[in-house]
């Protein structure tokens, strides 16, 4: 780690972004992003976030977001090594955390087989938020003894690659990235291993923003509930015990989520 968090020239940040609540930064991310002179941006990073950076800076979007590719990762290290070389303050906002689905080591390893200092400022992931949002915990003692990350992006037209064995375990939490498309696959594949119809399941969609949605269903209802709530939306998906609503149904006031439906 650098001795101060000021970026030199020709240095590289690799900056969480976090879930998109400009409030869910971390201090040392928000001063980067201002000293930078160039950001690249993931696709989810919203203008709350861009808008923390200097009036002069450079806004670069290479996000990627189901299925369309703005650029390949390739370009991307390439745009990067670029800026850096150039003798600029580079910043790469990345979603949630960098090191969690964020092909961070790509960038890394390219970055430092250029001879470019690089470094990474944590985020706080999604699912953390969603979890907060939601009032439960990722972990609940004798209920979810672990917490399981996975990501369902693949190739449209093909299959998981994913262990769903070790994935449907009842006593632990499963938190899907970018699970939407891949909701039908997700039901039938962990039903089929073993995990129980009657699950209990989260959907939250733009979380942590101020038009973010829940819905509380169960495995077996994930694809209708995720084509009639999800549809377009960055979504994550919550499966396991602690994915059931927390509230009872006789503590429901004025205000209070209705039925499943959350928000």
């Amino acid at each position: 780690m650098p001795p101060d968090e000021a970026i030199a020239p020709g240095t590289v940040w690799l900056v969480g972004a976090g879930p998109g609540d400009p409030d869910l930064l971390t201090r040392k991310a928000e001063r980067l992003i201002a000293a930078a002179d160039i950001l690249f941006h993931d696709a989810l990073v919203g203008p709350a976030i861009l808008d923390l950076a200097a009036g002069d800076a450079e806004r670069v979007s290479v996000g990627k977001r189901s299925g369309r590719h703005s650029k390949p990762q390739a370009s991307i290290n390439d745009l990067l090594i670029e800026a850096a070389l150039a003798g600029k303050r580079v910043v790469r906002l990345k979603g949630g955390d960098p090191s969690l689905f964020g092909r961070s080591a790509e960038e890394l390893d390219a970055l430092r087989e250029a001879g470019i200092p690089a470094w990474v400022c944590p985020g706080i992931t999604t699912a953390s938020a969603a979890a907060a949002s939601a009032g439960i915990s990722l972990s609940l003692r004798g209920v979810a003894r672990r917490v399981q990350f996975v990501t369902a992006h693949s190739q449209r037209g093909t299959c998981l690659d994913l262990d769903w064995t070790a994935l449907a375990d009842g006593q632990s939490t499963l938190a899907v990235y970018m699970g939407r498309e891949a909701a039908t696959e997700l039901s039938r594949s962990l039903i089929g291993a073993g995990l129980a119809p009657a699950t209990p399941v989260l959907i939250m969609c733009n979380v942590s923003l101020p038009n973010e949605r829940q819905l509380r269903t169960r495995l077996d209802l994930l694809p209708l509930a995720t084509r009639a709530f999800a549809e377009g939306l960055p979504t994550l998906i919550l499966i396991g015990a602690v994915a059931a609503d927390p509230v009872p149904d006789g503590a429901r006031g004025i205000g209070a989520c209705a039925g499943s439906y959350c928000r």
